[in-house]
């Protein structure tokens, strides 16, 4: 414990070759773990690196009451089982809305679909009124798939930056949705 102490202080001084240390020390051994509970080795690298990344940037206000083996192991686990429960709701909600042959299943109720028709065109509106970088950043991560780290790259922005303006994007479509449900 006195060594992570020792370390942490370090880092919290900005000593980048303990920092370095720590990332190489720990990097694959968390990349296997975070692969384990998500079965996907390509999520487990972006969930490693987007921890140490703000382990980093957060360095000066990490109070860490554990060992940072502990913390880091800790956070993979939390971040690995959010993205778990993500797929399992975005599985959940493809099966709802697919029929057995893959074919969208629709309804012949005229209210569900002027419902359908209105939430698509404030959808529409909302997206239309962001910036023109932060909608673009949407379009690249939503509809195309886009990584964050793609995305910043492509854009010549920084992660943190593509994850501002996506969290910005996501807060304006749920005010005008949560709006609009309080509404209807």
């Amino acid at each position: 414990m006195l060594n992570d102490l020792f370390v942490l202080k370090k880092i919290k001084e900005g000593d980048i070759h303990q920092f370095e240390s720590l990332f190489r020390l720990y990097y694959s051994p968390l990349c296997l773990y975070a692969a384990g509970i998500t079965g996907r080795t390509d999520i487990s690298e972006e969930i490693v690196q987007d921890l140490f990344y703000v382990f980093w940037k957060e360095r000066e206000r990490l109070q860490l009451y554990y060992s940072i083996k502990s913390y880091l192991y800790g956070s993979v686990r939390n971040r690995s089982l959010q993205y778990c429960e993500h797929q399992e709701v975005m599985e959940r909600h493809r099966r709802q809305t697919l029929s057995a042959d893959g074919e969208l299943i629709r309804t012949d109720d005229p209210q569900d679909m002027l419902e359908y028709k209105e939430l698509e065109d404030l959808i529409s509106r909302t997206l239309s009124k962001l910036p023109e970088r932060r909608l673009r950043i949407f379009q690249m991560h939503r509809f195309e798939g886009k990584k964050y780290a793609e995305i910043a790259s492509a854009l010549s922005l920084s992660v943190k930056t593509v994850e501002a303006e996506m969290t910005k994007a996501l807060q304006a479509l749920r005010k005008e949705v949560e709006t609009y449900t309080h509404i209807a």
